[in-house]
């Protein structure tokens, strides 16, 4: 089975909305998907534990490289999303992403040029680009 192409998924999208066809509802839901995605992730570390959360200051420092600094700034986050948590926070990251490709066809934005967008920009911009 080949790899669905996010303007397929897209037109996908296009087909099956129906109710939520107003920009300002998909702007809400859009919203709304992003909390319910944050709020999976959240009851994986407080509900399950499978993951937990260790944060503290980075301690990053100019003269370090590159190398140094990827050693040395971390996720705060520790473990591994159980099976049952993966399947959780999949869903609401795809109820997230069908939203925003909801919010994309209404605007007619292509989502793949905006994935080889910003790729170019990461490219172009390397580590200073979310700077």
């Amino acid at each position: 089975m080949s790899s669905l192409t996010l303007k397929q998924f897209q037109d996908q999208v296009s087909e099956l909305l129906l109710r939520h066809r107003s920009l300002l509802d998909v702007l809400s839901k859009f919203q709304q998907s992003g909390a319910a995605a944050n709020r999976s992730v959240v009851k994986s570390i407080t509900e399950c534990g499978c993951i937990q959360v260790h944060a503290a200051k980075q301690e990053y420092h100019p003269e370090m490289t590159l190398d140094e600094a990827k050693d040395v700034l971390g996720t705060h986050v520790s473990g591994h999303l159980c099976e049952q948590c993966i399947e959780v926070v999949s869903s609401e990251l795809g109820r997230n992403l069908f939203y925003m490709s909801a919010l994309s066809n209404i605007l007619d934005i292509n989502l793949e040029q905006v994935v080889e967008n910003e790729s170019k920009k990461c490219t172009t911009l390397g580590l200073f680009n979310m700077s």
